[in-house]
């Protein structure tokens, strides 16, 4: 059986105001790719930041999201 290691920080202990799709589908309990949908077609409870062509997601609307707060 293969265990993963966890590579993401505690959402607790990020720093940086934004984090990439995989760190916030990873906090999200969410596929990657289920954030992209909701990028493109604007329809989740949180949208990210387009930097330069990528995506970046805002950390405080992540702690918000998950501690029951409107987005």
């Amino acid at each position: 059986m293969k265990v993963e290691t966890n590579k993401f920080t505690p959402l607790d202990q990020v720093t940086n105001p934004t984090t990439s799709t995989n760190a916030a589908a990873y906090y999200l309990d969410r596929k990657p790719q289920t954030l992209r949908a909701w990028a493109c077609l604007e329809n989740g409870p949180i949208r990210p930041i387009r930097i330069n062509g990528r995506l970046a997601w805002p950390v405080a609307r992540i702690k918000a999201l998950l501690n029951g707060g409107a987005a």
